[in-house]
């Protein structure tokens, strides 16, 4: 089984930008998305991406913390396409910038559309206790945070959010779909 272990961040200042090997545009959506979750009709989400010239459908267990069962596999753009035109509650787009800082590489996503205003760093891990670099750019970890999963910031993009919330500063629940 493939797990993914993953840390995610939100991003603070501009320092990133130079330091950027590549990007690439993102549309994704979500076929089984969190409201089937959340009603416990199944035990994971599935995602449809495209990127440029290439597409892939994604299997992600619905479970909490950093590490999940994942399963990606490429299927045709045309098809992707199709999936995120007729089936999918919605489609998210971002900008995927390519960060490697001291050895670790850093997805930079910066969010477009009603998500415009939210970038989040992510690091994938060998093991949940690897180290990492912590470059000064990379602000607080929002991992366990259901609100910046990509699954959910469709059903309630982060434009949709409360100045407090969008600042951080509203009190931490933690749930909010941490599973998802």
């Amino acid at each position: 089984m493939a797990i993914e272990i993953e840390r995610k961040f939100r991003v603070t200042g501009e320092g990133w930008r130079d330091q950027a090997s590549h990007r690439e545009r993102i549309a994704q959506g979500y076929l089984a998305g969190a409201q089937p979750i959340e009603a416990g009709l199944t035990a994971c989400s599935v995602r449809v991406r495209i990127s440029g010239e290439q597409a892939w459908i994604n299997v992600k267990s619905a479970t909490a913390g950093i590490a999940r069962a994942e399963f990606e596999y490429p299927i045709p753009v045309n098809d992707a396409q199709a999936m995120l035109d007729t089936l999918a509650g919605g489609v998210l787009e971002k900008i995927r910038h390519h960060v490697t800082v001291d050895g670790s590489h850093f997805e930079v996503d910066e969010f477009l559309g009603a998500n415009a205003g939210l970038i989040l760093a992510e690091v994938e891990l060998p093991r949940e206790d690897a180290p990492y670099a912590r470059p000064d750019w990379l602000g607080q970890d929002v991992s366990e945070e259901g609100r910046f999963y990509n699954i959910r910031l469709i059903e309630r993009p982060f434009g949709q959010w409360t100045a407090a919330e969008q600042q951080g500063k509203e009190a931490r629940t933690g749930s909010g779909g941490a599973c998802l």
